[in-house]
């Protein structure tokens, strides 16, 4: 009996962790990309749902801010640098593209207002979390 109780016990616990995890997924699941993200550093894209199926997802650079704001980069702004394929829910995978330079990228939506975009050259990556503003 007392295995049967500390059995339920767990359980009740994992369900309770389980639950707001579930909640966000259902969350991102019903909110769009569309719409305006900026990072810590000042950066920001407007993306949104595009290509025959409109289920790619494409990002215009608006701003940028920080180290990587360079003559060379600034001359992105205002253009399409990234169009990505949609791999899974909510998840796009594709490239960024800007001044020659081309990065491998996964923009994961985490929840209805952050964007993840991973974005990797040979082994190296890096994440960059952007919130909608």
């Amino acid at each position: 009996m007392h295995f049967l109780k500390t059995t339920f016990v767990i359980a009740a616990l994992c369900g309770a962790v389980a639950a707001p995890s579930l909640v966000q997924a259902a969350t991102a699941t019903a909110a769009e990309p569309n719409g305006t993200f900026v990072d810590s550093y000042g950066t920001s894209f407007t993306f949104s749902l595009c290509g025959e199926a409109a289920t790619d997802l494409c990002g215009v650079l608006n701003t940028l801010k920080g180290a990587s704001a360079s003559n060379e980069n600034v001359a992105f702004v205002g253009k399409q640098v990234m169009q990505a394929v949609k791999t899974g829910p909510n998840e796009w995978k594709g490239a960024l593209e800007a001044g020659g330079i081309s990065a491998e990228a996964t923009v994961t939506m985490t929840s209805a207002d952050t964007i993840d975009i991973q974005g990797c050259r040979s082994i190296l990556c890096q994440t960059l979390t952007y919130t909608r503003s």
